[in-house]
């Protein structure tokens, strides 16, 4: 099972299970005390400086998300126009390079991200870039960035007081928890935002907003818990904010990634004048792009299915067929799944390989295990497969057919169909052979596969290094590169076209000729 003992904050959730007899309040009274309390702006600037982490691209499911450390941090919201510019600057910093998302950070990164109504998108060099997309293939980005106004400490006030359904109850917690209930006491108020996310706001007998929790559906944990905690109260022009913003995504209860941002704030200024944010016509016009899975062959029985972000590879054996990567979602799966049915008709699909465990290669893996597949993944990742991606836990916001039809009842207890790999295993029908082996010393992830077709001479990797298209500049090499070139060589692979999970084929000798021959 999955450790859990690095868990250092504990969830709020967990906490109330010990509570002592609850007394129901009446909403408005509590919401307009707090309001008293912590004042009412119509906007808000906060300045600060701290650092963030790229959710599920732990190096392994017993660390946390990987860490960047924030030089600056500035964010302007403007509550009564529903807009919202996040903009700060990144860095490694002392924070390990270890996991994925980015790691590790070459110099600063600038981040500007912004949300109007319905419209979300990012700034690149001074130009926007519409972001149509979602967040961490669950919600869309734009629903995020509105859902996460709401639940900053005046937002979720401002939401709270026009809410239909609002209820109060206050209570005694069985323990203190440090710095959100000192001594225990706490008033929770819930209500339903965007009619969908139901959010609860815990309120100290200061009646400041100390913690303020909700779910969004996501692929990987199903309803996945988001939590904001604020601390360390100040007055700043007779509004009172917290100075320590400290933010959750994720439940330890079943792995211990959670911690995803901490901000200091050095300033606050509220009732600032905010410029009004216009749409730019490029995001206006921007739409998420359909599902399309495009295949294109590379050896006799071997397709690659692209027509997204990600790669898939579909493998014809002699009575069934055996699919690489998952990536991302349902959707995705099922337009994989689609094309593959086409490629190689009236076969099961018995095996589907996953490289690792990070959320965008493994969301879509529950789709395959509802019709039976058996996943073959690193042995350091069963724990992560069993306890949380295929966990029975609560899926309201966005039901899968491995919730809605659950395959694997019968007369007594029954494993999942997951096999794991250690040194090396096989898949062979006595013609053709699909190696997978796994990789050391590597940084982006402790768990990672490589596949390999012996015959063909096609290596698979995932992260590690995606071919220039014809034309372009070659990458220049990185850890990622050579770690893989390392493992080719301790291998002893034969190879001759590379086929990454992003991205499109290449030769092998214009890898070599990017690493170089040697390993150093």
């Amino acid at each position: 099972m999955v450790r859990k003992s690095h868990v250092v904050v504990a969830v709020l959730g967990l906490l109330v299970l010990t509570v002592g007899p609850a007394a129901a309040q009446d909403a408005r009274a509590v919401l307009q005390a707090a309001s008293k309390a912590m004042g009412n702006p119509k906007s808000v600037q906060m300045t600060g400086a701290g650092w963030n982490a790229a959710v599920g691209q732990s190096f392994t499911q017993e660390e946390d998300w990987p860490r960047f450390e924030v030089t600056r941090y500035v964010r302007t919201i403007d509550f009564e126009a529903g807009t919202s510019r996040e903009e700060f600057t990144r860095r490694q910093g002392t924070f390990p390079p270890r996991g994925g998302g980015g790691t590790p950070l070459q110099g600063e990164q600038q981040q500007v991200l912004v949300v109007s109504g319905n419209s979300a998108w990012n700034v690149v060099d001074g130009k926007p870039v519409p972001q149509p997309g979602q967040y961490l293939a669950g919600v869309p980005i734009a629903e995020f960035r509105q859902l996460d106004i709401l639940l900053t400490p005046h937002g979720f006030l401002r939401a709270a007081m026009t809410a239909k359904d609002a209820t109060a109850i206050s209570l005694t917690l069985g323990s203190p928890t440090g710095e959100v209930t000192p001594n225990g006491k706490a008033t929770l108020v819930s209500f339903t935002v965007m009619g969908k996310y139901k959010v609860v706001g815990t309120f100290d007998d200061q009646n400041l907003l100390a913690l303020v929790h909700t779910w969004v559906p996501n692929p990987v944990y199903g309803d996945m818990l988001y939590e904001l905690r604020y601390l360390n109260y100040k007055d700043f022009g007779g509004v009172k904010f917290p100075t320590v913003l400290h933010i959750h995504q994720g439940d330890p209860r079943l792995m211990v990634a959670h911690n995803s941002m901490e901000i200091t704030l050095s300033n606050v200024q509220p009732n600032i004048a905010v410029p009004a944010i216009a749409v730019p016509a490029e995001v206006q016009k921007a739409t998420a792009p359909p599902e399309r899975a495009e295949s294109q062959k590379l050896a006799d029985g071997v397709w690659l299915v692209a027509g997204g972000t990600h790669n898939s590879l579909a493998v014809d054996f002699r009575d069934f067929v055996t699919v690489i990567e998952a990536p991302l979602n349902e959707a995705r799966s099922l337009a994989v799944l689609a094309e593959v049915g086409r490629l190689i008709p009236n076969k099961p699909i018995r095996y589907v390989v996953n490289t690792h465990h990070h959320f965008d290669h493994s969301g879509g893996l529950r789709t395959y295990l509802a019709q039976g597949a058996t996943v073959v993944s690193h042995q350091a990742n069963r724990d992560f497969l069993e306890d949380v991606l295929f966990s029975p836990g609560a899926r309201t916001m966005m039901p899968d057919r491995f919730s809605t039809f659950y395959p694997y009842f019968s007369g007594g207890r029954r494993p999942l169909p997951i096999e794991t790999v250690n040194q090396k295993y096989v898949i062979s029908d006595g013609v053709r052979t699909l190696d997978l082996y796994p990789m050391q010393g590597l940084n982006h992830h402790g768990g990672m596969l490589l596949a390999y077709f012996p015959k063909e001479r096609i290596l698979v990797n995932a992260d590690l290094y995606s071919p220039p298209a014809q034309g372009a500049t070659p990458p220049a090499p990185n850890a990622n590169m050579r770690s893989l070139q390392q493992n080719i060589q301790r291998l002893k692979l034969d190879v001759a076209q590379h086929v990454p999970i992003h991205g499109q084929p290449g030769p092998a000798d214009m890898f070599v000729q990017i690493v170089g021959k040697g390993t150093n």
